[in-house]
């Protein structure tokens, strides 16, 4: 990274729930072990496909890889850059027509006003256990996007 693109960042921080929250971590982690059982049983004991199995369990664990890594988020003057390990995702503030808070973070919509649509086409900007950038991102967010709902 240049000189000239860390002058440009506004705000960046790291979320990474599996360690921030180790009972909810806890709970998953039962819950995972229970659900892998129950397919083991399921799937091998009874049908015979292990296949099955393994591609249930590999859907599970994919479906929430972003609770168990470590995700970074930097915000620079024109855009938001999200990092899962080796995955970076760029979006615009000029993507965005709205954002609201919930109690894990902001979500950043894609339309004038929050819609059911919001979590498959919206970013999650989930914030650190402290909390400690959430007064500068809302700041920055009510500059940049300004439909604050």
């Amino acid at each position: 990274m240049s000189n000239n693109s860390q002058e440009k960042i506004k705000l960046k921080w790291t979320s990474h729930p599996f360690i921030d929250y180790p009972r909810n971590s806890a709970i998953l982690m039962i819950f995972i072990i229970i659900l892998a059982i129950s397919l083991w049983r399921i799937a091998v004991v009874f049908w015979e496909m292990p296949l099955f199995y393994y591609i249930g369990v590999t859907f599970i664990l994919v479906s929430l890889i972003t609770y168990f890594i470590p995700t970074r988020y930097i915000l620079n003057d024109d855009k938001i850059t999200i990092y899962y390990w080796f995955i970076k995702i760029e979006k615009k503030y000029s993507d965005f027509g709205c954002y609201y808070q919930d109690k894990k973070g902001i979500m950043l919509g894609t339309f004038k006003k929050p819609r059911r649509l919001d979590p498959f086409r919206g970013t999650s900007l989930r914030f650190s256990k402290t909390k400690s950038e959430k007064a500068e991102l809302l700041q920055l967010l009510e500059k940049k996007i300004g439909n604050r709902y």
